[in-house]
């Protein structure tokens, strides 16, 4: 099995890279599948208190390896593709109750871009673009894209994007809304490490019920969320870091959470 996806533990970051540099890192079944296991085992690490998504080489992802699926021996079929790899990964992404921080190196094309938007947070190199490449070859977009683009950018802007398959630059992605940030490309690692070690430090438990309401809020109505609100705010304030919080806003100091 090759190593398709690099996973390294650090500060309590877990960095998962996309590593098929040679063809852009772009999805086959074997890296779908890996990347489902080791999401699963992030979730399961409790020392794990962020994950940051990102690619290695050139390109964060070009979406489907299409020699997979024009090759007859190889391609597992569309179904299977959707309902076993892309569907699972985006699942997975908007259940773990951790921040995942989308680091978009460079294209992001297809199924990789809208991986990448279904993430918490994306930041970009100013080297990166994403482009909604599905209407170049006749197909349609999946991996959850047609629900989270439009509530990025708005229908009009959405729909023009994926019916014309227009490449995004990473500076305009963020004027529209896409994305969280842009950073220069010089800047780009250290920036997602600051961003990283940041979230990695802060009450974990109250950004994944945050993280909870945010997905409930895409669905709920508004009485419907406020009672959600709620009940996990009352599940957040019986958090040790709710109470470190406070302790260390009555003393003056900065609170040392514990993601408990």
């Amino acid at each position: 099995m090759t190593n398709s996806i690099e996973l390294k533990i650090e500060n309590n970051t877990a960095w998962l890279t996309l590593n098929r540099p040679e063809v852009f890192n772009s999805f086959n079944r074997e890296m779908a599948l890996r990347l489902q296991d080791e999401l699963d085992a992030c979730e399961a690490n409790a020392d794990v208190r962020a994950i940051v998504l990102s690619g290695n080489g050139k390109a964060f992802c070009a979406g489907q390896d299409l020699k997979e699926v024009t090759t007859p021996e190889l391609h597992p079929g569309f179904k299977k593709i959707l309902e076993e790899h892309y569907n699972p990964i985006i699942t997975r992404i908007r259940s773990i109750e951790k921040p995942i921080i989308a680091a978009v190196n460079g294209v992001a094309a297809g199924a990789g871009a809208n991986i990448a938007l279904a993430c918490d947070i994306v930041v970009a190199s100013e080297r990166a673009s994403f482009i909604q490449a599905f209407s170049k070859i006749g197909l349609v977009p999946d991996s959850a894209g047609t629900f989270f683009l439009p509530r990025l950018i708005g229908f009009q802007r959405a729909s023009a994007l994926m019916m014309l398959g227009e490449k995004v630059l990473a500076s305009d992605a963020e004027k529209m809304g896409m994305i969280y940030k842009m950073y220069a490309a010089e800047d780009f690692n250290s920036e997602v490490v600051a961003l990283a070690q940041k979230l990695s430090k802060m009450p974990t438990k109250a950004l994944g019920l945050t993280k909870r309401l945010l997905n409930q809020s895409l669905t709920n109505d508004v009485t419907g969320q406020l009672e959600l609100e709620s009940k996990l705010q009352i599940e957040a304030a019986e958090s040790d870091d709710y109470a470190e919080g406070v302790r260390a806003f009555m003393e003056k100091r900065k609170p040392v959470f514990t993601g408990k």
